[in-house]
């Protein structure tokens, strides 16, 4: 399954959901991973850019980490995912889902959230194709490399769903 879309995980030293690496073929420029059944903290918004979404999820989800949860727990931000349903032309709002990866010391009881747009979402096992880059990203980055990562599956004849 295709995940590039939308999603940008980054991180300094804090905890990354878990995952396998599939095996690496000579000259492939992207990697394989099946993500583990994790928890994440999220929130839906409709926007016409993806910085702009992308920074008014993570603002609210911020006040989740900081301690805007049932249990008034704070803790560091985590990595962030970023999932886009496109609208239906091109000048149409889409709908962003800006998640923040809850730690592995939270992942059986996640604090429930205290603002009621903000939810914890269950992801199931899934795979990705991954396509790393430096430096930092922005939607036009994003949008370059994600066609570096279709232009590479079609080569290897990979098949795969852009989304679920």
């Amino acid at each position: 399954m295709l995940k590039a879309v939308g999603k940008a995980l980054f991180s300094t030293g804090l905890q990354n959901p878990k995952y396998t690496e599939g095996e690496k073929k000579e000259g492939q420029d992207y990697e394989i991973r099946t993500y583990l059944a994790t928890n994440w903290v999220s929130t839906t918004l409709s926007d016409m850019e993806w910085d702009a979404a992308l920074s008014a999820g993570f603002r609210k989800l911020f006040k989740y980490i900081q301690g805007n949860n049932q249990n008034s727990e704070s803790g560091d931000d985590a990595p962030v995912s970023c999932r886009v349903d496109p609208g239906a032309g091109p000048a149409c709002e889409s709908q962003f889902t800006v998640s923040f990866y809850i730690p592995e010391e939270h992942q059986a009881a996640p604090p429930q959230p205290s603002d009621p747009d903000v939810f914890v979402e269950h992801r199931k096992e899934f795979t990705a194709y991954v396509r790393t880059y430096g430096g930092f990203s922005n939607e036009k980055i994003k949008r370059e490399e994600l066609l570096k990562l279709i232009e590479s599956l079609k080569r290897d004849a990979v098949h795969y769903k852009e989304q679920e």
